[in-house]
């Protein structure tokens, strides 16, 4: 198996990936898969209903493995969607890298729509990462929208980390969880937009489970003439607590929406949320200038620490 140049830029935004990684793994380029294999406890199977996509089956008492599942397209004009399932046993403790890299060079439009389900049984522990990037020529469209499902049972730990690090014209992210008994979801989301790039992200979180807890944390940044709107809504319907609150930086003539919202069905749901957009800080500006930076530095240093 070998991947040309771009293939593995690309293979190294999205998953921090030199190469082929170790471990389990499956390999998806314009639609089809390039490679796949298997670990000893994680196993990956073609989806047998007429959908494209895997279901990923992970033993109980898995520790210390991690599988990864990028998907590039580097054909203009190529849509692409596929549907992941993932099976977490019991007690399992694994690492599950995603991420989608577009180069586009042309005139189409090129787009990826993954949905990806995740069901981890009682006890098991999950950290997903998932990076988007783009790049080409600017004279086609990059656009992304992924769709995720998580069910958690009882005493379960789900750590969503979710970046769009650049070259995304559009994208709309949705989200649903349903969090059970004395389990945890814990998403931190980082988006940047720029140009007229577009971005929307939707959360919906249902606490079913005394014990339960959630924190949703976005956040973002919007320059030029971009724009952004985030939207989470977290449900208490037990003994539970939750939280969502949404930062964004904004800058030139962009525009930000943040409509977070709570709703407690239950007399001991214990929920917040908050929401804050601003511009940069002057001071902060004049603090880093002080130093010898020049103010474009500047706003990138301050931008990359806020987005960290």
């Amino acid at each position: 198996m070998e991947l040309d140049k771009i293939q593995l830029e690309l293979l190294k935004q999205v998953a921090d990936l030199e190469g082929v990684p170790k471990g389990a793994y499956n390999l998806r380029i314009d639609g089809k898969a390039f490679g796949r294999r298997d670990s000893e406890h994680i196993h990956i199977v073609p989806k047998t209903d007429g959908k494209s996509g895997i279901d990923i089956y992970i033993d109980e008492n898995t520790v210390n493995e991690s599988v990864h599942i990028p998907v590039i397209l580097d054909q203009t004009g190529f849509s692409d969607l596929v549907y992941n399932d993932f099976h977490v046993g019991r007690n399992a403790d694994v690492v599950i890298v995603a991420g989608c890299g577009i180069d586009n060079c042309g005139n189409g439009k090129s787009e990826h729509s993954g949905i990806h389900a995740f069901y981890l049984e009682d006890g098991a522990r999950v950290k997903y990462i998932e990076k988007h990037y783009g790049q080409g020529d600017g004279n086609g469209e990059n656009v992304m929208n992924p769709t995720t499902i998580v069910r958690l049972g009882k005493g379960a730990y789900m750590q969503m980390e979710t970046a769009q690090i650049g070259g995304i014209d559009s994208t709309e992210r949705v989200t649903t969880a349903s969090v059970g008994e004395s389990a945890s979801l814990v998403i931190h989301e980082k988006i940047m937009t720029h140009g007229r790039q577009h971005a929307v992200t939707n959360f919906e979180v249902d606490l079913h489970g005394d014990g339960s807890t959630a924190h949703v944390v976005s956040r973002s940044v919007a320059k030029e003439n971009s724009s952004q709107q985030f939207n989470s809504q977290v449900v208490g319907n037990a003994r539970c607590n939750g939280r969502t609150e949404c930062d964004a930086i904004i800058m030139d003539k962009a525009t930000v929406s943040a409509i977070p919202r709570i709703v407690a069905a239950n007399p001991e749901a214990a929920l917040m949320h908050e929401a804050a957009i601003g511009r940069i800080a002057g001071e902060q500006l004049v603090k880093l200038m002080t130093l010898g930076l020049t103010e474009k530095e500047a706003e990138n240093e301050i931008i990359n620490g806020f987005l960290k």
